[in-house]
């Protein structure tokens, strides 16, 4: 079932975005959206008292970094559904409404930046992809933007999610969690230039964001370790193969040892190969098993 306007709580982290965050707060208000709960991180251009004279509720975030924006966020959201967008005026309010019709089927929706990529800089598109594509790999998603700073999130099982990043990489652990144990999907967002200066450094932060992927697919996809071992043991053979097969080629002399370390390297990928695509197919099992309770649970409130 759809959501309606008033069981979201629109939350803007924000950090000296005095150039954009009076705009994007009366785009909020137009748009329909009244709950709006702005996290500060102790900014020095005035940005909590300008988003106070826009009518916004202003908190002090605890912590430091965006991940502490977001948990300090969630002590005070009170509604079903929280929207999380930045507050650099990047993201179109407008677009909340694509969220609202699909968010009695999932607990998250990620607004995937299909429009206006030309206000992304070329080398943080190209660290988003690897992101992504590394994501999906070992999470077994079909995102297209997973570093997306709009998202809409199911409350409670936002607050399930026990916080270990501290930075940019939050929105890759909610959607590890999310994906990990619950339903996720995906709608398009325009994305317009930034207001005032840009924070995030593919040079700076891709590296930490992407290590967070694999380790968030280490603790989280049965996925990560099978495949791992997959890749190794059958890197391992093929080395030892061709080994003993060039030895045997150059001197005659064939080393039974290389040959049947490969054999048992090659046993060892498919095992952990058919172990890999078992854990994935329980994975599926689960998440449908989830998806159809979710749907159930739903169809009862509405009746009552």
């Amino acid at each position: 079932m759809a959501c309606n306007k008033d069981e979201i709580t629109v939350v803007v982290p924000t950090l000296n975005e005095k150039e954009g965050i009076c705009d994007l707060l009366g785009e909020l208000k137009e748009c329909g959206y009244n709950k709006i709960l702005v996290v500060d991180g102790y900014s020095s251009d005035g940005t909590p008292e300008l988003a106070s004279k826009e009518g916004a509720k202003v908190v002090m975030q605890h912590g430091i970094g965006k991940t502490a924006a977001i948990q300090t966020a969630l002590e005070y959201v009170d509604t079903e559904y929280v929207l999380v967008m930045d507050g650099d005026c990047t993201y179109d309010p407008h677009d909340i409404e694509k969220f609202l019709s699909h968010s009695g089927n999932f607990d998250e929706i990620i607004g995937a930046r299909v429009n206006g990529r030309k206000n992304i800089p070329r080398f943080n598109r190209f660290g988003n992809w690897l992101i992504t594509r590394t994501f999906n790999l070992f999470m077994s998603a079909s995102l297209s933007d997973v570093c997306s700073g709009m998202y809409l999130l199911r409350a409670a099982a936002a607050k399930e999610i026990d916080f270990n990043t501290k930075g940019f990489d939050v929105e890759v652990e909610i959607a590890s969690h999310i994906a990990t144990n619950s339903n996720i999907s995906e709608v398009p967002v325009n994305y317009r230039e930034r207001r005032g200066k840009q924070k995030l450094s593919s040079m700076k932060h891709g590296p930490t964001i992407l290590s967070s992927v694999m380790n968030l697919a280490r603790a989280n996809s049965p996925m990560f370790i099978f495949t791992s071992i997959v890749m190794l043991a059958y890197v391992a053979a093929m080395v030892l193969f061709l080994y003993a097969f060039w030895d045997y080629y150059q001197v005659g002399i064939m080393h039974e040892y290389y040959f049947l370390m490969g054999v048992f390297f090659s046993l060892l990928a498919i095992q952990a190969f058919m172990v890999s695509t078992v854990a994935l197919q329980l994975k599926r099992m689960e998440r449908r098993i989830t998806r159809k309770m979710t749907t159930r649970e739903t169809n009862q409130n509405i009746r009552l």
